[in-house]
This record gives structure tokens, sequence and C-alpha cells, in this order.
């Protein structure tokens, strides 16, 4: 008996939707530090931005692979990403939903909360 066709599309997550996945992703995958920025208002290349950590290069790696596969997985039309193989900066960009993954000591060196959310990290 043939296999009935996969559905052409999918609905896409709205960007609160996004948003949750990638939380609740980062917190399966024991990210450190996490710290999602509202961005609307602010600019309009995002609604929102989150910053988590990872322990080391290896674990920034995981986390980052785990959070592509979940978005794609989702149904988030274009994820791009950029800083993989090195891993000591992963940027992926899932359109409404913007996440940086760093090392402890490459977060700490941009800062970028303090740039984004206008106030500095403890």
């Amino acid at each position: 008996m043939p296999m009935a066709p996969a559905p052409v599309s999918q609905a896409q997550p709205d960007a609160e939707e996004i948003l949750a996945l990638v939380l609740a992703r980062l917190d399966d995958d024991k990210s450190e530090d996490i710290v999602p920025i509202d961005l609307r208002g602010k600019t309009s290349i995002a609604d929102h931005m989150v910053i988590a950590s990872g322990r080391s290069q290896r674990h920034v790696g995981a986390i980052a692979e785990h959070l592509i596969e979940a978005l794609k997985a989702a149904g988030v039309p274009r994820v791009r990403v950029e800083g993989q193989p090195a891993c000591d900066w992963v940027l992926i960009d899932a359109g409404d939903i913007i996440v940086h993954v760093f090392q402890p000591e490459v977060r700490s060196f941009y800062n970028i909360e303090k740039m984004w959310s206008g106030s500095a990290r403890a």
C-alpha cells in the first residue's frame, strides 16, 4: 500500500512560539546564563535575541546543533548559522529570533547584552 505524501507545508510558528522553543531547548541542553532580550521597538532585525553560554567549544557546538535541529523540526522556514565549526561564538538566525551561544570568555569580551538591553552583565 503506498504511503500518503507528507504535508506540503506546515504552519510556521510565530515569534513567541519560537522564543519558547529556543528557551526550552537551551535549558534542556544545560546552557548557562540564558538571557532573553526583547528587541521590539529597538530594531527591525528581530523581535527577540537570546544569549546563552556553553562550558566549552564542544558544549557550544552541541547546543547549537540541537537548537538548529529543533528549529527546523518546528517548521522555522529559514535557519541561518554562523560560527561553526569554531564554536567559540555561534549565531543562529531564526528570523524573528536571533540566538547567540558563546563560550564564557568570548561572551564577557563582547558583552552584547549591554549593547542591546542597556544594562551590563554582572
